[in-house]
């Protein structure tokens, strides 16, 4: 067994693992329904590191035998394969010890939670209104792909079938630990339909990814807010709506306003607009603490500011590239399609791979 304290923190994990299997297979917690889902819940989270864990101790002790093999024979092509043995199962333990430090990772809190996603146009006029909108819909087909249900809360479409903004809902599992990473200035290389020379316009597109809050992360009093109401009205002012279903919110101390239209129902555009309020305060409640604990420590891992150009798609040579990690693909069609996984995944495991290495420089 390894000197690493790290063994003696799964040694006590998987205590624990085993304590909580014979404690929901107990009729006492059988009876108890809420008792039985919050423990069954901490053993599933706990389920992985214990495999993981198993597997280490298993090849571990397929080490020590083969290295045992060679000590004690005398036979020397018995010696080469325990040998050989030996080598290939202390690579598969590195990687496994990998494995093992990357599950014992804080886990981001906000991770399962359900995304408000904001995409609006940005430099660029009706080209990056363009371009919004097919972010949007690369989200959508990215999130359908997943199993996840998008709902759109509000929306301002352009004059040329774009979307000037657009705030959606996002909801299935782990939503936000896999979106969180799509946060920054989006910006797209290509010839606008209306271009006649013929030449590359740049153009961006702001995407917003906010974990959604429910009442116990953020308690909005009613004294704290304004609530306006007003008649919907469509493109270029024409009215929609004679009635007073739009609805405006504003959170006073904070001075965060929210709009919402989409609906001919005063009471629904109210839930959604809530709902977005929500989020929003719960971003600059993870921000300020985000900032207090970048204030106090250097070499603060960056995750992805709004101001930065995170990503570029270039449309003449069909690549799209993440400035962060330096991944290029040139299959730009897939990926405006929601083939996102290949820049999803490899954002995760280099955001990952950072906080481990500050763990250990921290430890």
């Amino acid at each position: 067994m390894s000197d690493n304290p790290i063994f003696d923190k799964l040694d006590q994990i998987e205590k624990r693992y085993e304590e909580l299997t014979a404690q929901i297979s107990s009729p006492e917690v059988l009876s108890d329904s809420a008792r039985y889902q919050k423990l069954a819940r901490t053993h599933g989270d706990l389920a992985q590191i214990v495999e993981k864990y198993r597997e280490w101790k298993e090849i571990d002790r397929g080490v020590r035998e083969a290295r045992q093999i060679q000590v004690e024979s005398s036979d020397a092509e018995m010696n080469q394969m325990a040998h050989d043995e030996e080598r290939q199962l202390a690579e598969r333990k590195k990687i496994i010890e990998q494995d093992l430090k990357m599950l014992l990772l804080p886990k981001d809190p906000n991770d399962g939670k359900n995304v408000i996603v904001e995409i609006r146009a940005g430099t660029g006029g009706d080209e990056a209104a363009l371009f919004a909108g097919e972010l949007f819909r690369m989200y959508s087909r990215y999130a359908e792909a997943q199993g996840w249900r998008v709902e759109v809360l509000e929306s301002s479409p352009s004059s040329l079938g774009g979307m000037k903004e657009i705030v959606a809902s996002i909801e299935g599992k782990k939503v936000y630990a896999k979106l969180k990473y799509e946060s920054g200035v989006h910006r797209v290389q290509r010839v606008p339909a209306t271009e006649q020379q013929g030449r590359v316009h740049t153009s961006a597109a702001t995407v917003a990814v906010l974990p959604e809050a429910d009442d116990i992360d953020i308690k909005i009093e009613p004294k704290d807010i304004r609530v306006d109401t007003f008649c919907s009205s469509g493109p270029g002012g024409q009215s929609v709506n004679t009635t007073y279903s739009a609805v405006r919110i504003t959170h006073v101390p904070s001075g965060l306003v929210v709009s919402q239209q989409d609906e001919k129902s005063q009471i629904k555009n109210r839930a959604k607009a809530m709902r977005v309020l929500r989020a929003r305060l719960y971003e600059l409640e993870q921000q300020k603490q985000h900032d207090l604990i970048a204030a106090e420590r250097r070499g603060q891992i960056r995750t992805g500011d709004r101001s930065e150009k995170i990503r570029t798609y270039n449309f003449p040579q069909n690549r799209v590239t993440d400035h962060r990690i330096g991944l290029t693909i040139h299959q730009l069609t897939d990926v405006m399609d929601g083939k996102l996984a290949p820049f999803v995944d490899a954002l995760v495991a280099h955001y990952e791979t950072e906080r481990l290495n500050q763990e250990l420089v921290d430890a």
